[in-house]
């Protein structure tokens, strides 16, 4: 640690940085800032730096308001579009009470916790999310910017150069990718991050769409992370990719079964099929993401697996089959509008309860679920995500697997938080009702 608080203040030396963007985000994932100079460095890689909790969304109330952001130095970088003289890094920091004890509601802190419980059982955990966004020629209307679909090359294309520099932006923070592509619907695109461990995949996922955001803007268009800004064509997604290593072998991996999947593998499947209808909530938190969630926009409705059926929940991808490195397991509902941290913290929470508790796996549903009649989806006894934010709500409240794994403090903020976001939006008179109903009522 003092290693690398050394190399970090050498770093901001040599490069002559003079800003230093204090990053970490409310409970809903809306990334937090502020800004010290390099004379206080020092003082904040050995002891924080000091702000109001009370004004942060689900952070500490107003007479117990002091809270410290302490800088983590493993994830200091350079931002990209920094000037050569008097440039800017970043870090993020945990967010600690003045006593010098973790605050616990503190999504980062939030996945450590769920981390460590995977530590225990031994294993460690590793993600690798599909993030699609859209640009936009501003921020007022959702008006594309091409008419491209899936991997199209629709030269000349703006989101291309887009995704071009977006990916040199990423790389210099020290963000490895691995796809880049046109999406299905008009100018949504996708990038893909190389899977690490989940903190710093959430970290890197922070910095993903702030890096989107930014070149965007720059380039005088918007980008935008909302999971349904469109009717009539597919949503974007945030499918992710995960699994379980225990030393240097994929636990989730086993030749010999006809899936190439252990009995570890099942059973996390099992735990998230089991808990998704509570983890909802978490991974589509808003009003918006249950617009995407809809049969026929390859965005998942039914609680099932499959391995090639892409209208299941979960997925057991194909590509490189009985490899055991590329063994992994795909889940599909989380949109990127979620805040990371507490998505990948209650995804591995109900994967890990699977392992713990024994669940058996039901069959694979290779079919395509959106064809199948109401008596046969029965039959298969195959159930549905929630459909609305507040019918998510409603199964996170009775939960104890999401409350155990968010801690009762964050648990019962987010509730409260989501709870008034849905009863702001029903109380609202839509565009929908003016243009369906006052012609006719």
């Amino acid at each position: 640690m003092e290693d690398e608080r050394g190399d970090i203040l050498k770093i901001v030396e040599e490069r002559k940085i003079k800003f230093i963007r204090l990053w970490f985000t409310d409970i809903v994932g809306f990334p937090k800032s502020f800004t010290i100079t390099r004379e206080e460095l020092r003082d904040a890689l050995e002891s924080g730096k000091g702000f109001d909790g009370s004004s942060i969304e689900g952070f500490t109330r107003i007479h117990e308001s002091d809270m410290i952001a302490l800088p983590d130095p493993t994830t200091f970088q350079v931002l990209p579009w920094s000037p050569q003289e008097d440039g800017e890094a970043r870090i993020f920091c945990d967010i600690m009470n003045p006593d010098g004890t973790p605050y616990e509601g503190d999504p980062r802190y939030v996945l450590k916790r769920v981390l460590r419980r995977a530590e225990e059982m031994g294993y460690s955990y590793l993600v690798g999310p599909e993030i699609e966004y859209f640009y936009f020629q501003g921020s007022d209307k959702p008006l594309p910017l091409d008419k491209g679909g899936y991997f199209d090359l629709t030269p000349p294309d703006l989101g291309d150069e887009l995704r071009r520099k977006s990916i040199l932006a990423l790389e210099k923070m020290g963000i490895q990718v691995e796809y880049a592509h046109h999406e299905v619907s008009p100018s949504q695109h996708e990038i893909d991050l190389k899977y690490r461990d989940a903190l710093t995949m959430a970290d890197n996922t922070m910095a993903y769409k702030l890096v989107i955001k930014e070149i965007a803007q720059q380039n005088g268009v918007y980008a935008t992370f909302m999971p349904k800004p469109i009717y009539g064509i597919n949503g974007s997604g945030m499918h992710t990719h995960q699994s379980l290593f225990k030393g240097g072998s994929n636990a989730f991996f086993d030749q010999r079964d006809r899936y190439s999947l252990s009995e570890v593998g099942k059973k996390f499947i099992a735990g998230l099929l089991h808990h998704a209808r509570e983890i909802t909530a978490i991974t589509n938190q808003w009003v918006n993401s249950y617009k995407r969630l809809v049969p026929g926009y390859e965005a998942p409705v039914y609680i099932s697996w499959a391995q090639r059926n892409r209208s299941t929940l979960v997925r057991v991808p194909q590509y490189k089959p009985g490899k055991e490195l590329s063994t992994r397991i795909e889940y599909r509902s989380p949109d990127p509008a979620c805040n990371p941290y507490l998505a990948f913290a209650v995804m591995l929470a109900a994967g890990l309860e699977g392992i713990k508790r024994g669940y058996p796996l039901p069959e694979p549903i290779e079919r395509d679920i959106y064809d199948m009649s109401e008596e046969e989806r029965r039959r298969a006894k195959i159930t549905y995500l929630p459909g609305s934010l507040a019918e998510a709500l409603v199964e996170m409240e009775r939960s104890q697997l999401v409350k155990e794994a968010l801690g009762e403090q964050l648990f019962s903020k987010f509730l409260k938080n989501r709870w008034a976001i849905w009863e702001d939006y029903r109380s609202r008179v839509t565009p929908y009702e003016l243009e369906v109903d006052l012609p006719v009522l």
